[in-house]
């Protein structure tokens, strides 16, 4: 969610990550699978300020096989917004999930609820779903294709005044190190186009009952 020079970022470190990394995320939706159990990942986050809050920390921890919570610490304007999901089908190659996001109790914001599903192939994955959004519903829509585990394109949507539409990708530099840039086109008239990256590590703090390689939700 930041400038298109973000999408500079040297991509030689790309060609030499491990096999056995793996892909996670989209750009804007939050997306139907969960974080695995014991998985903490710390991202760093930087974007436009017409998109959110342009200086973010992320932590996303994987409860269970079935629960994920996520806190996002804003500091320019100084926040803290809350997010979690529920899984309530993960039957391969079928997910459904449920949750809140956005949910600001430093800044007065209600949560926003959605239920989401999505079609998890081995290369190709789809996401539909729908968000209470204040006194509105909006659509969310993505894809993302995953050449192999380090490489993903993605693109998402969501509707209604205030979201955009965005295109970018994920690289894994390791196996639990990546980064995904990409590109914001806003639904406002006239249409901006804006610039967001986000770094990513995951530490493994516990092993889960079964091992996963699902992708993380937010």
């Amino acid at each position: 969610m930041r400038a298109a020079v973000l999408l500079s970022v040297a991509i030689f470190p790309c060609v030499i990550a491990t096999a056995s990394a793996t892909t996670k995320g989209l750009s804007q939706i939050v997306t139907p699978d969960l974080q695995p159990e014991g998985d903490l990942s710390i991202s760093a986050q930087i974007q436009s300020e017409r998109i959110a809050n342009p200086y973010e920390a992320q932590f996303e921890l994987g409860l269970t096989r079935w629960a994920e919570i996520a806190l996002f610490k804003g500091f320019k304007p100084n926040d803290v917004i809350l997010a979690t999901e529920l899984s309530l089908i993960k039957k391969d190659p079928w997910l459904l999930s449920t949750g809140f996001f956005d949910w600001s109790p430093h800044s007065h914001v209600d949560p926003k609820p959605f239920l989401e599903g999505g079609y998890y192939g081995e290369h190709q994955k789809f996401i539909l779903g729908a968000v209470h959004a204040g006194y509105r519903n909006e659509v969310i829509l993505g894809y993302a294709y995953d050449f192999n585990k380090i490489w993903r394109v993605q693109v998402d949507f969501v509707s209604g005044s205030g979201n955009s539409s965005t295109v970018g990708f994920t690289c894994n530099l390791t196996r639990d190190l990546q980064f995904n840039p990409a590109l914001y086109v806003t639904n406002d008239s006239p249409h901006h186009v804006l610039g967001y990256i986000v770094f990513s590590y995951t530490f493994h703090l516990w092993k889960g009952a079964k091992s996963e390689t699902n992708l993380h939700g937010f």
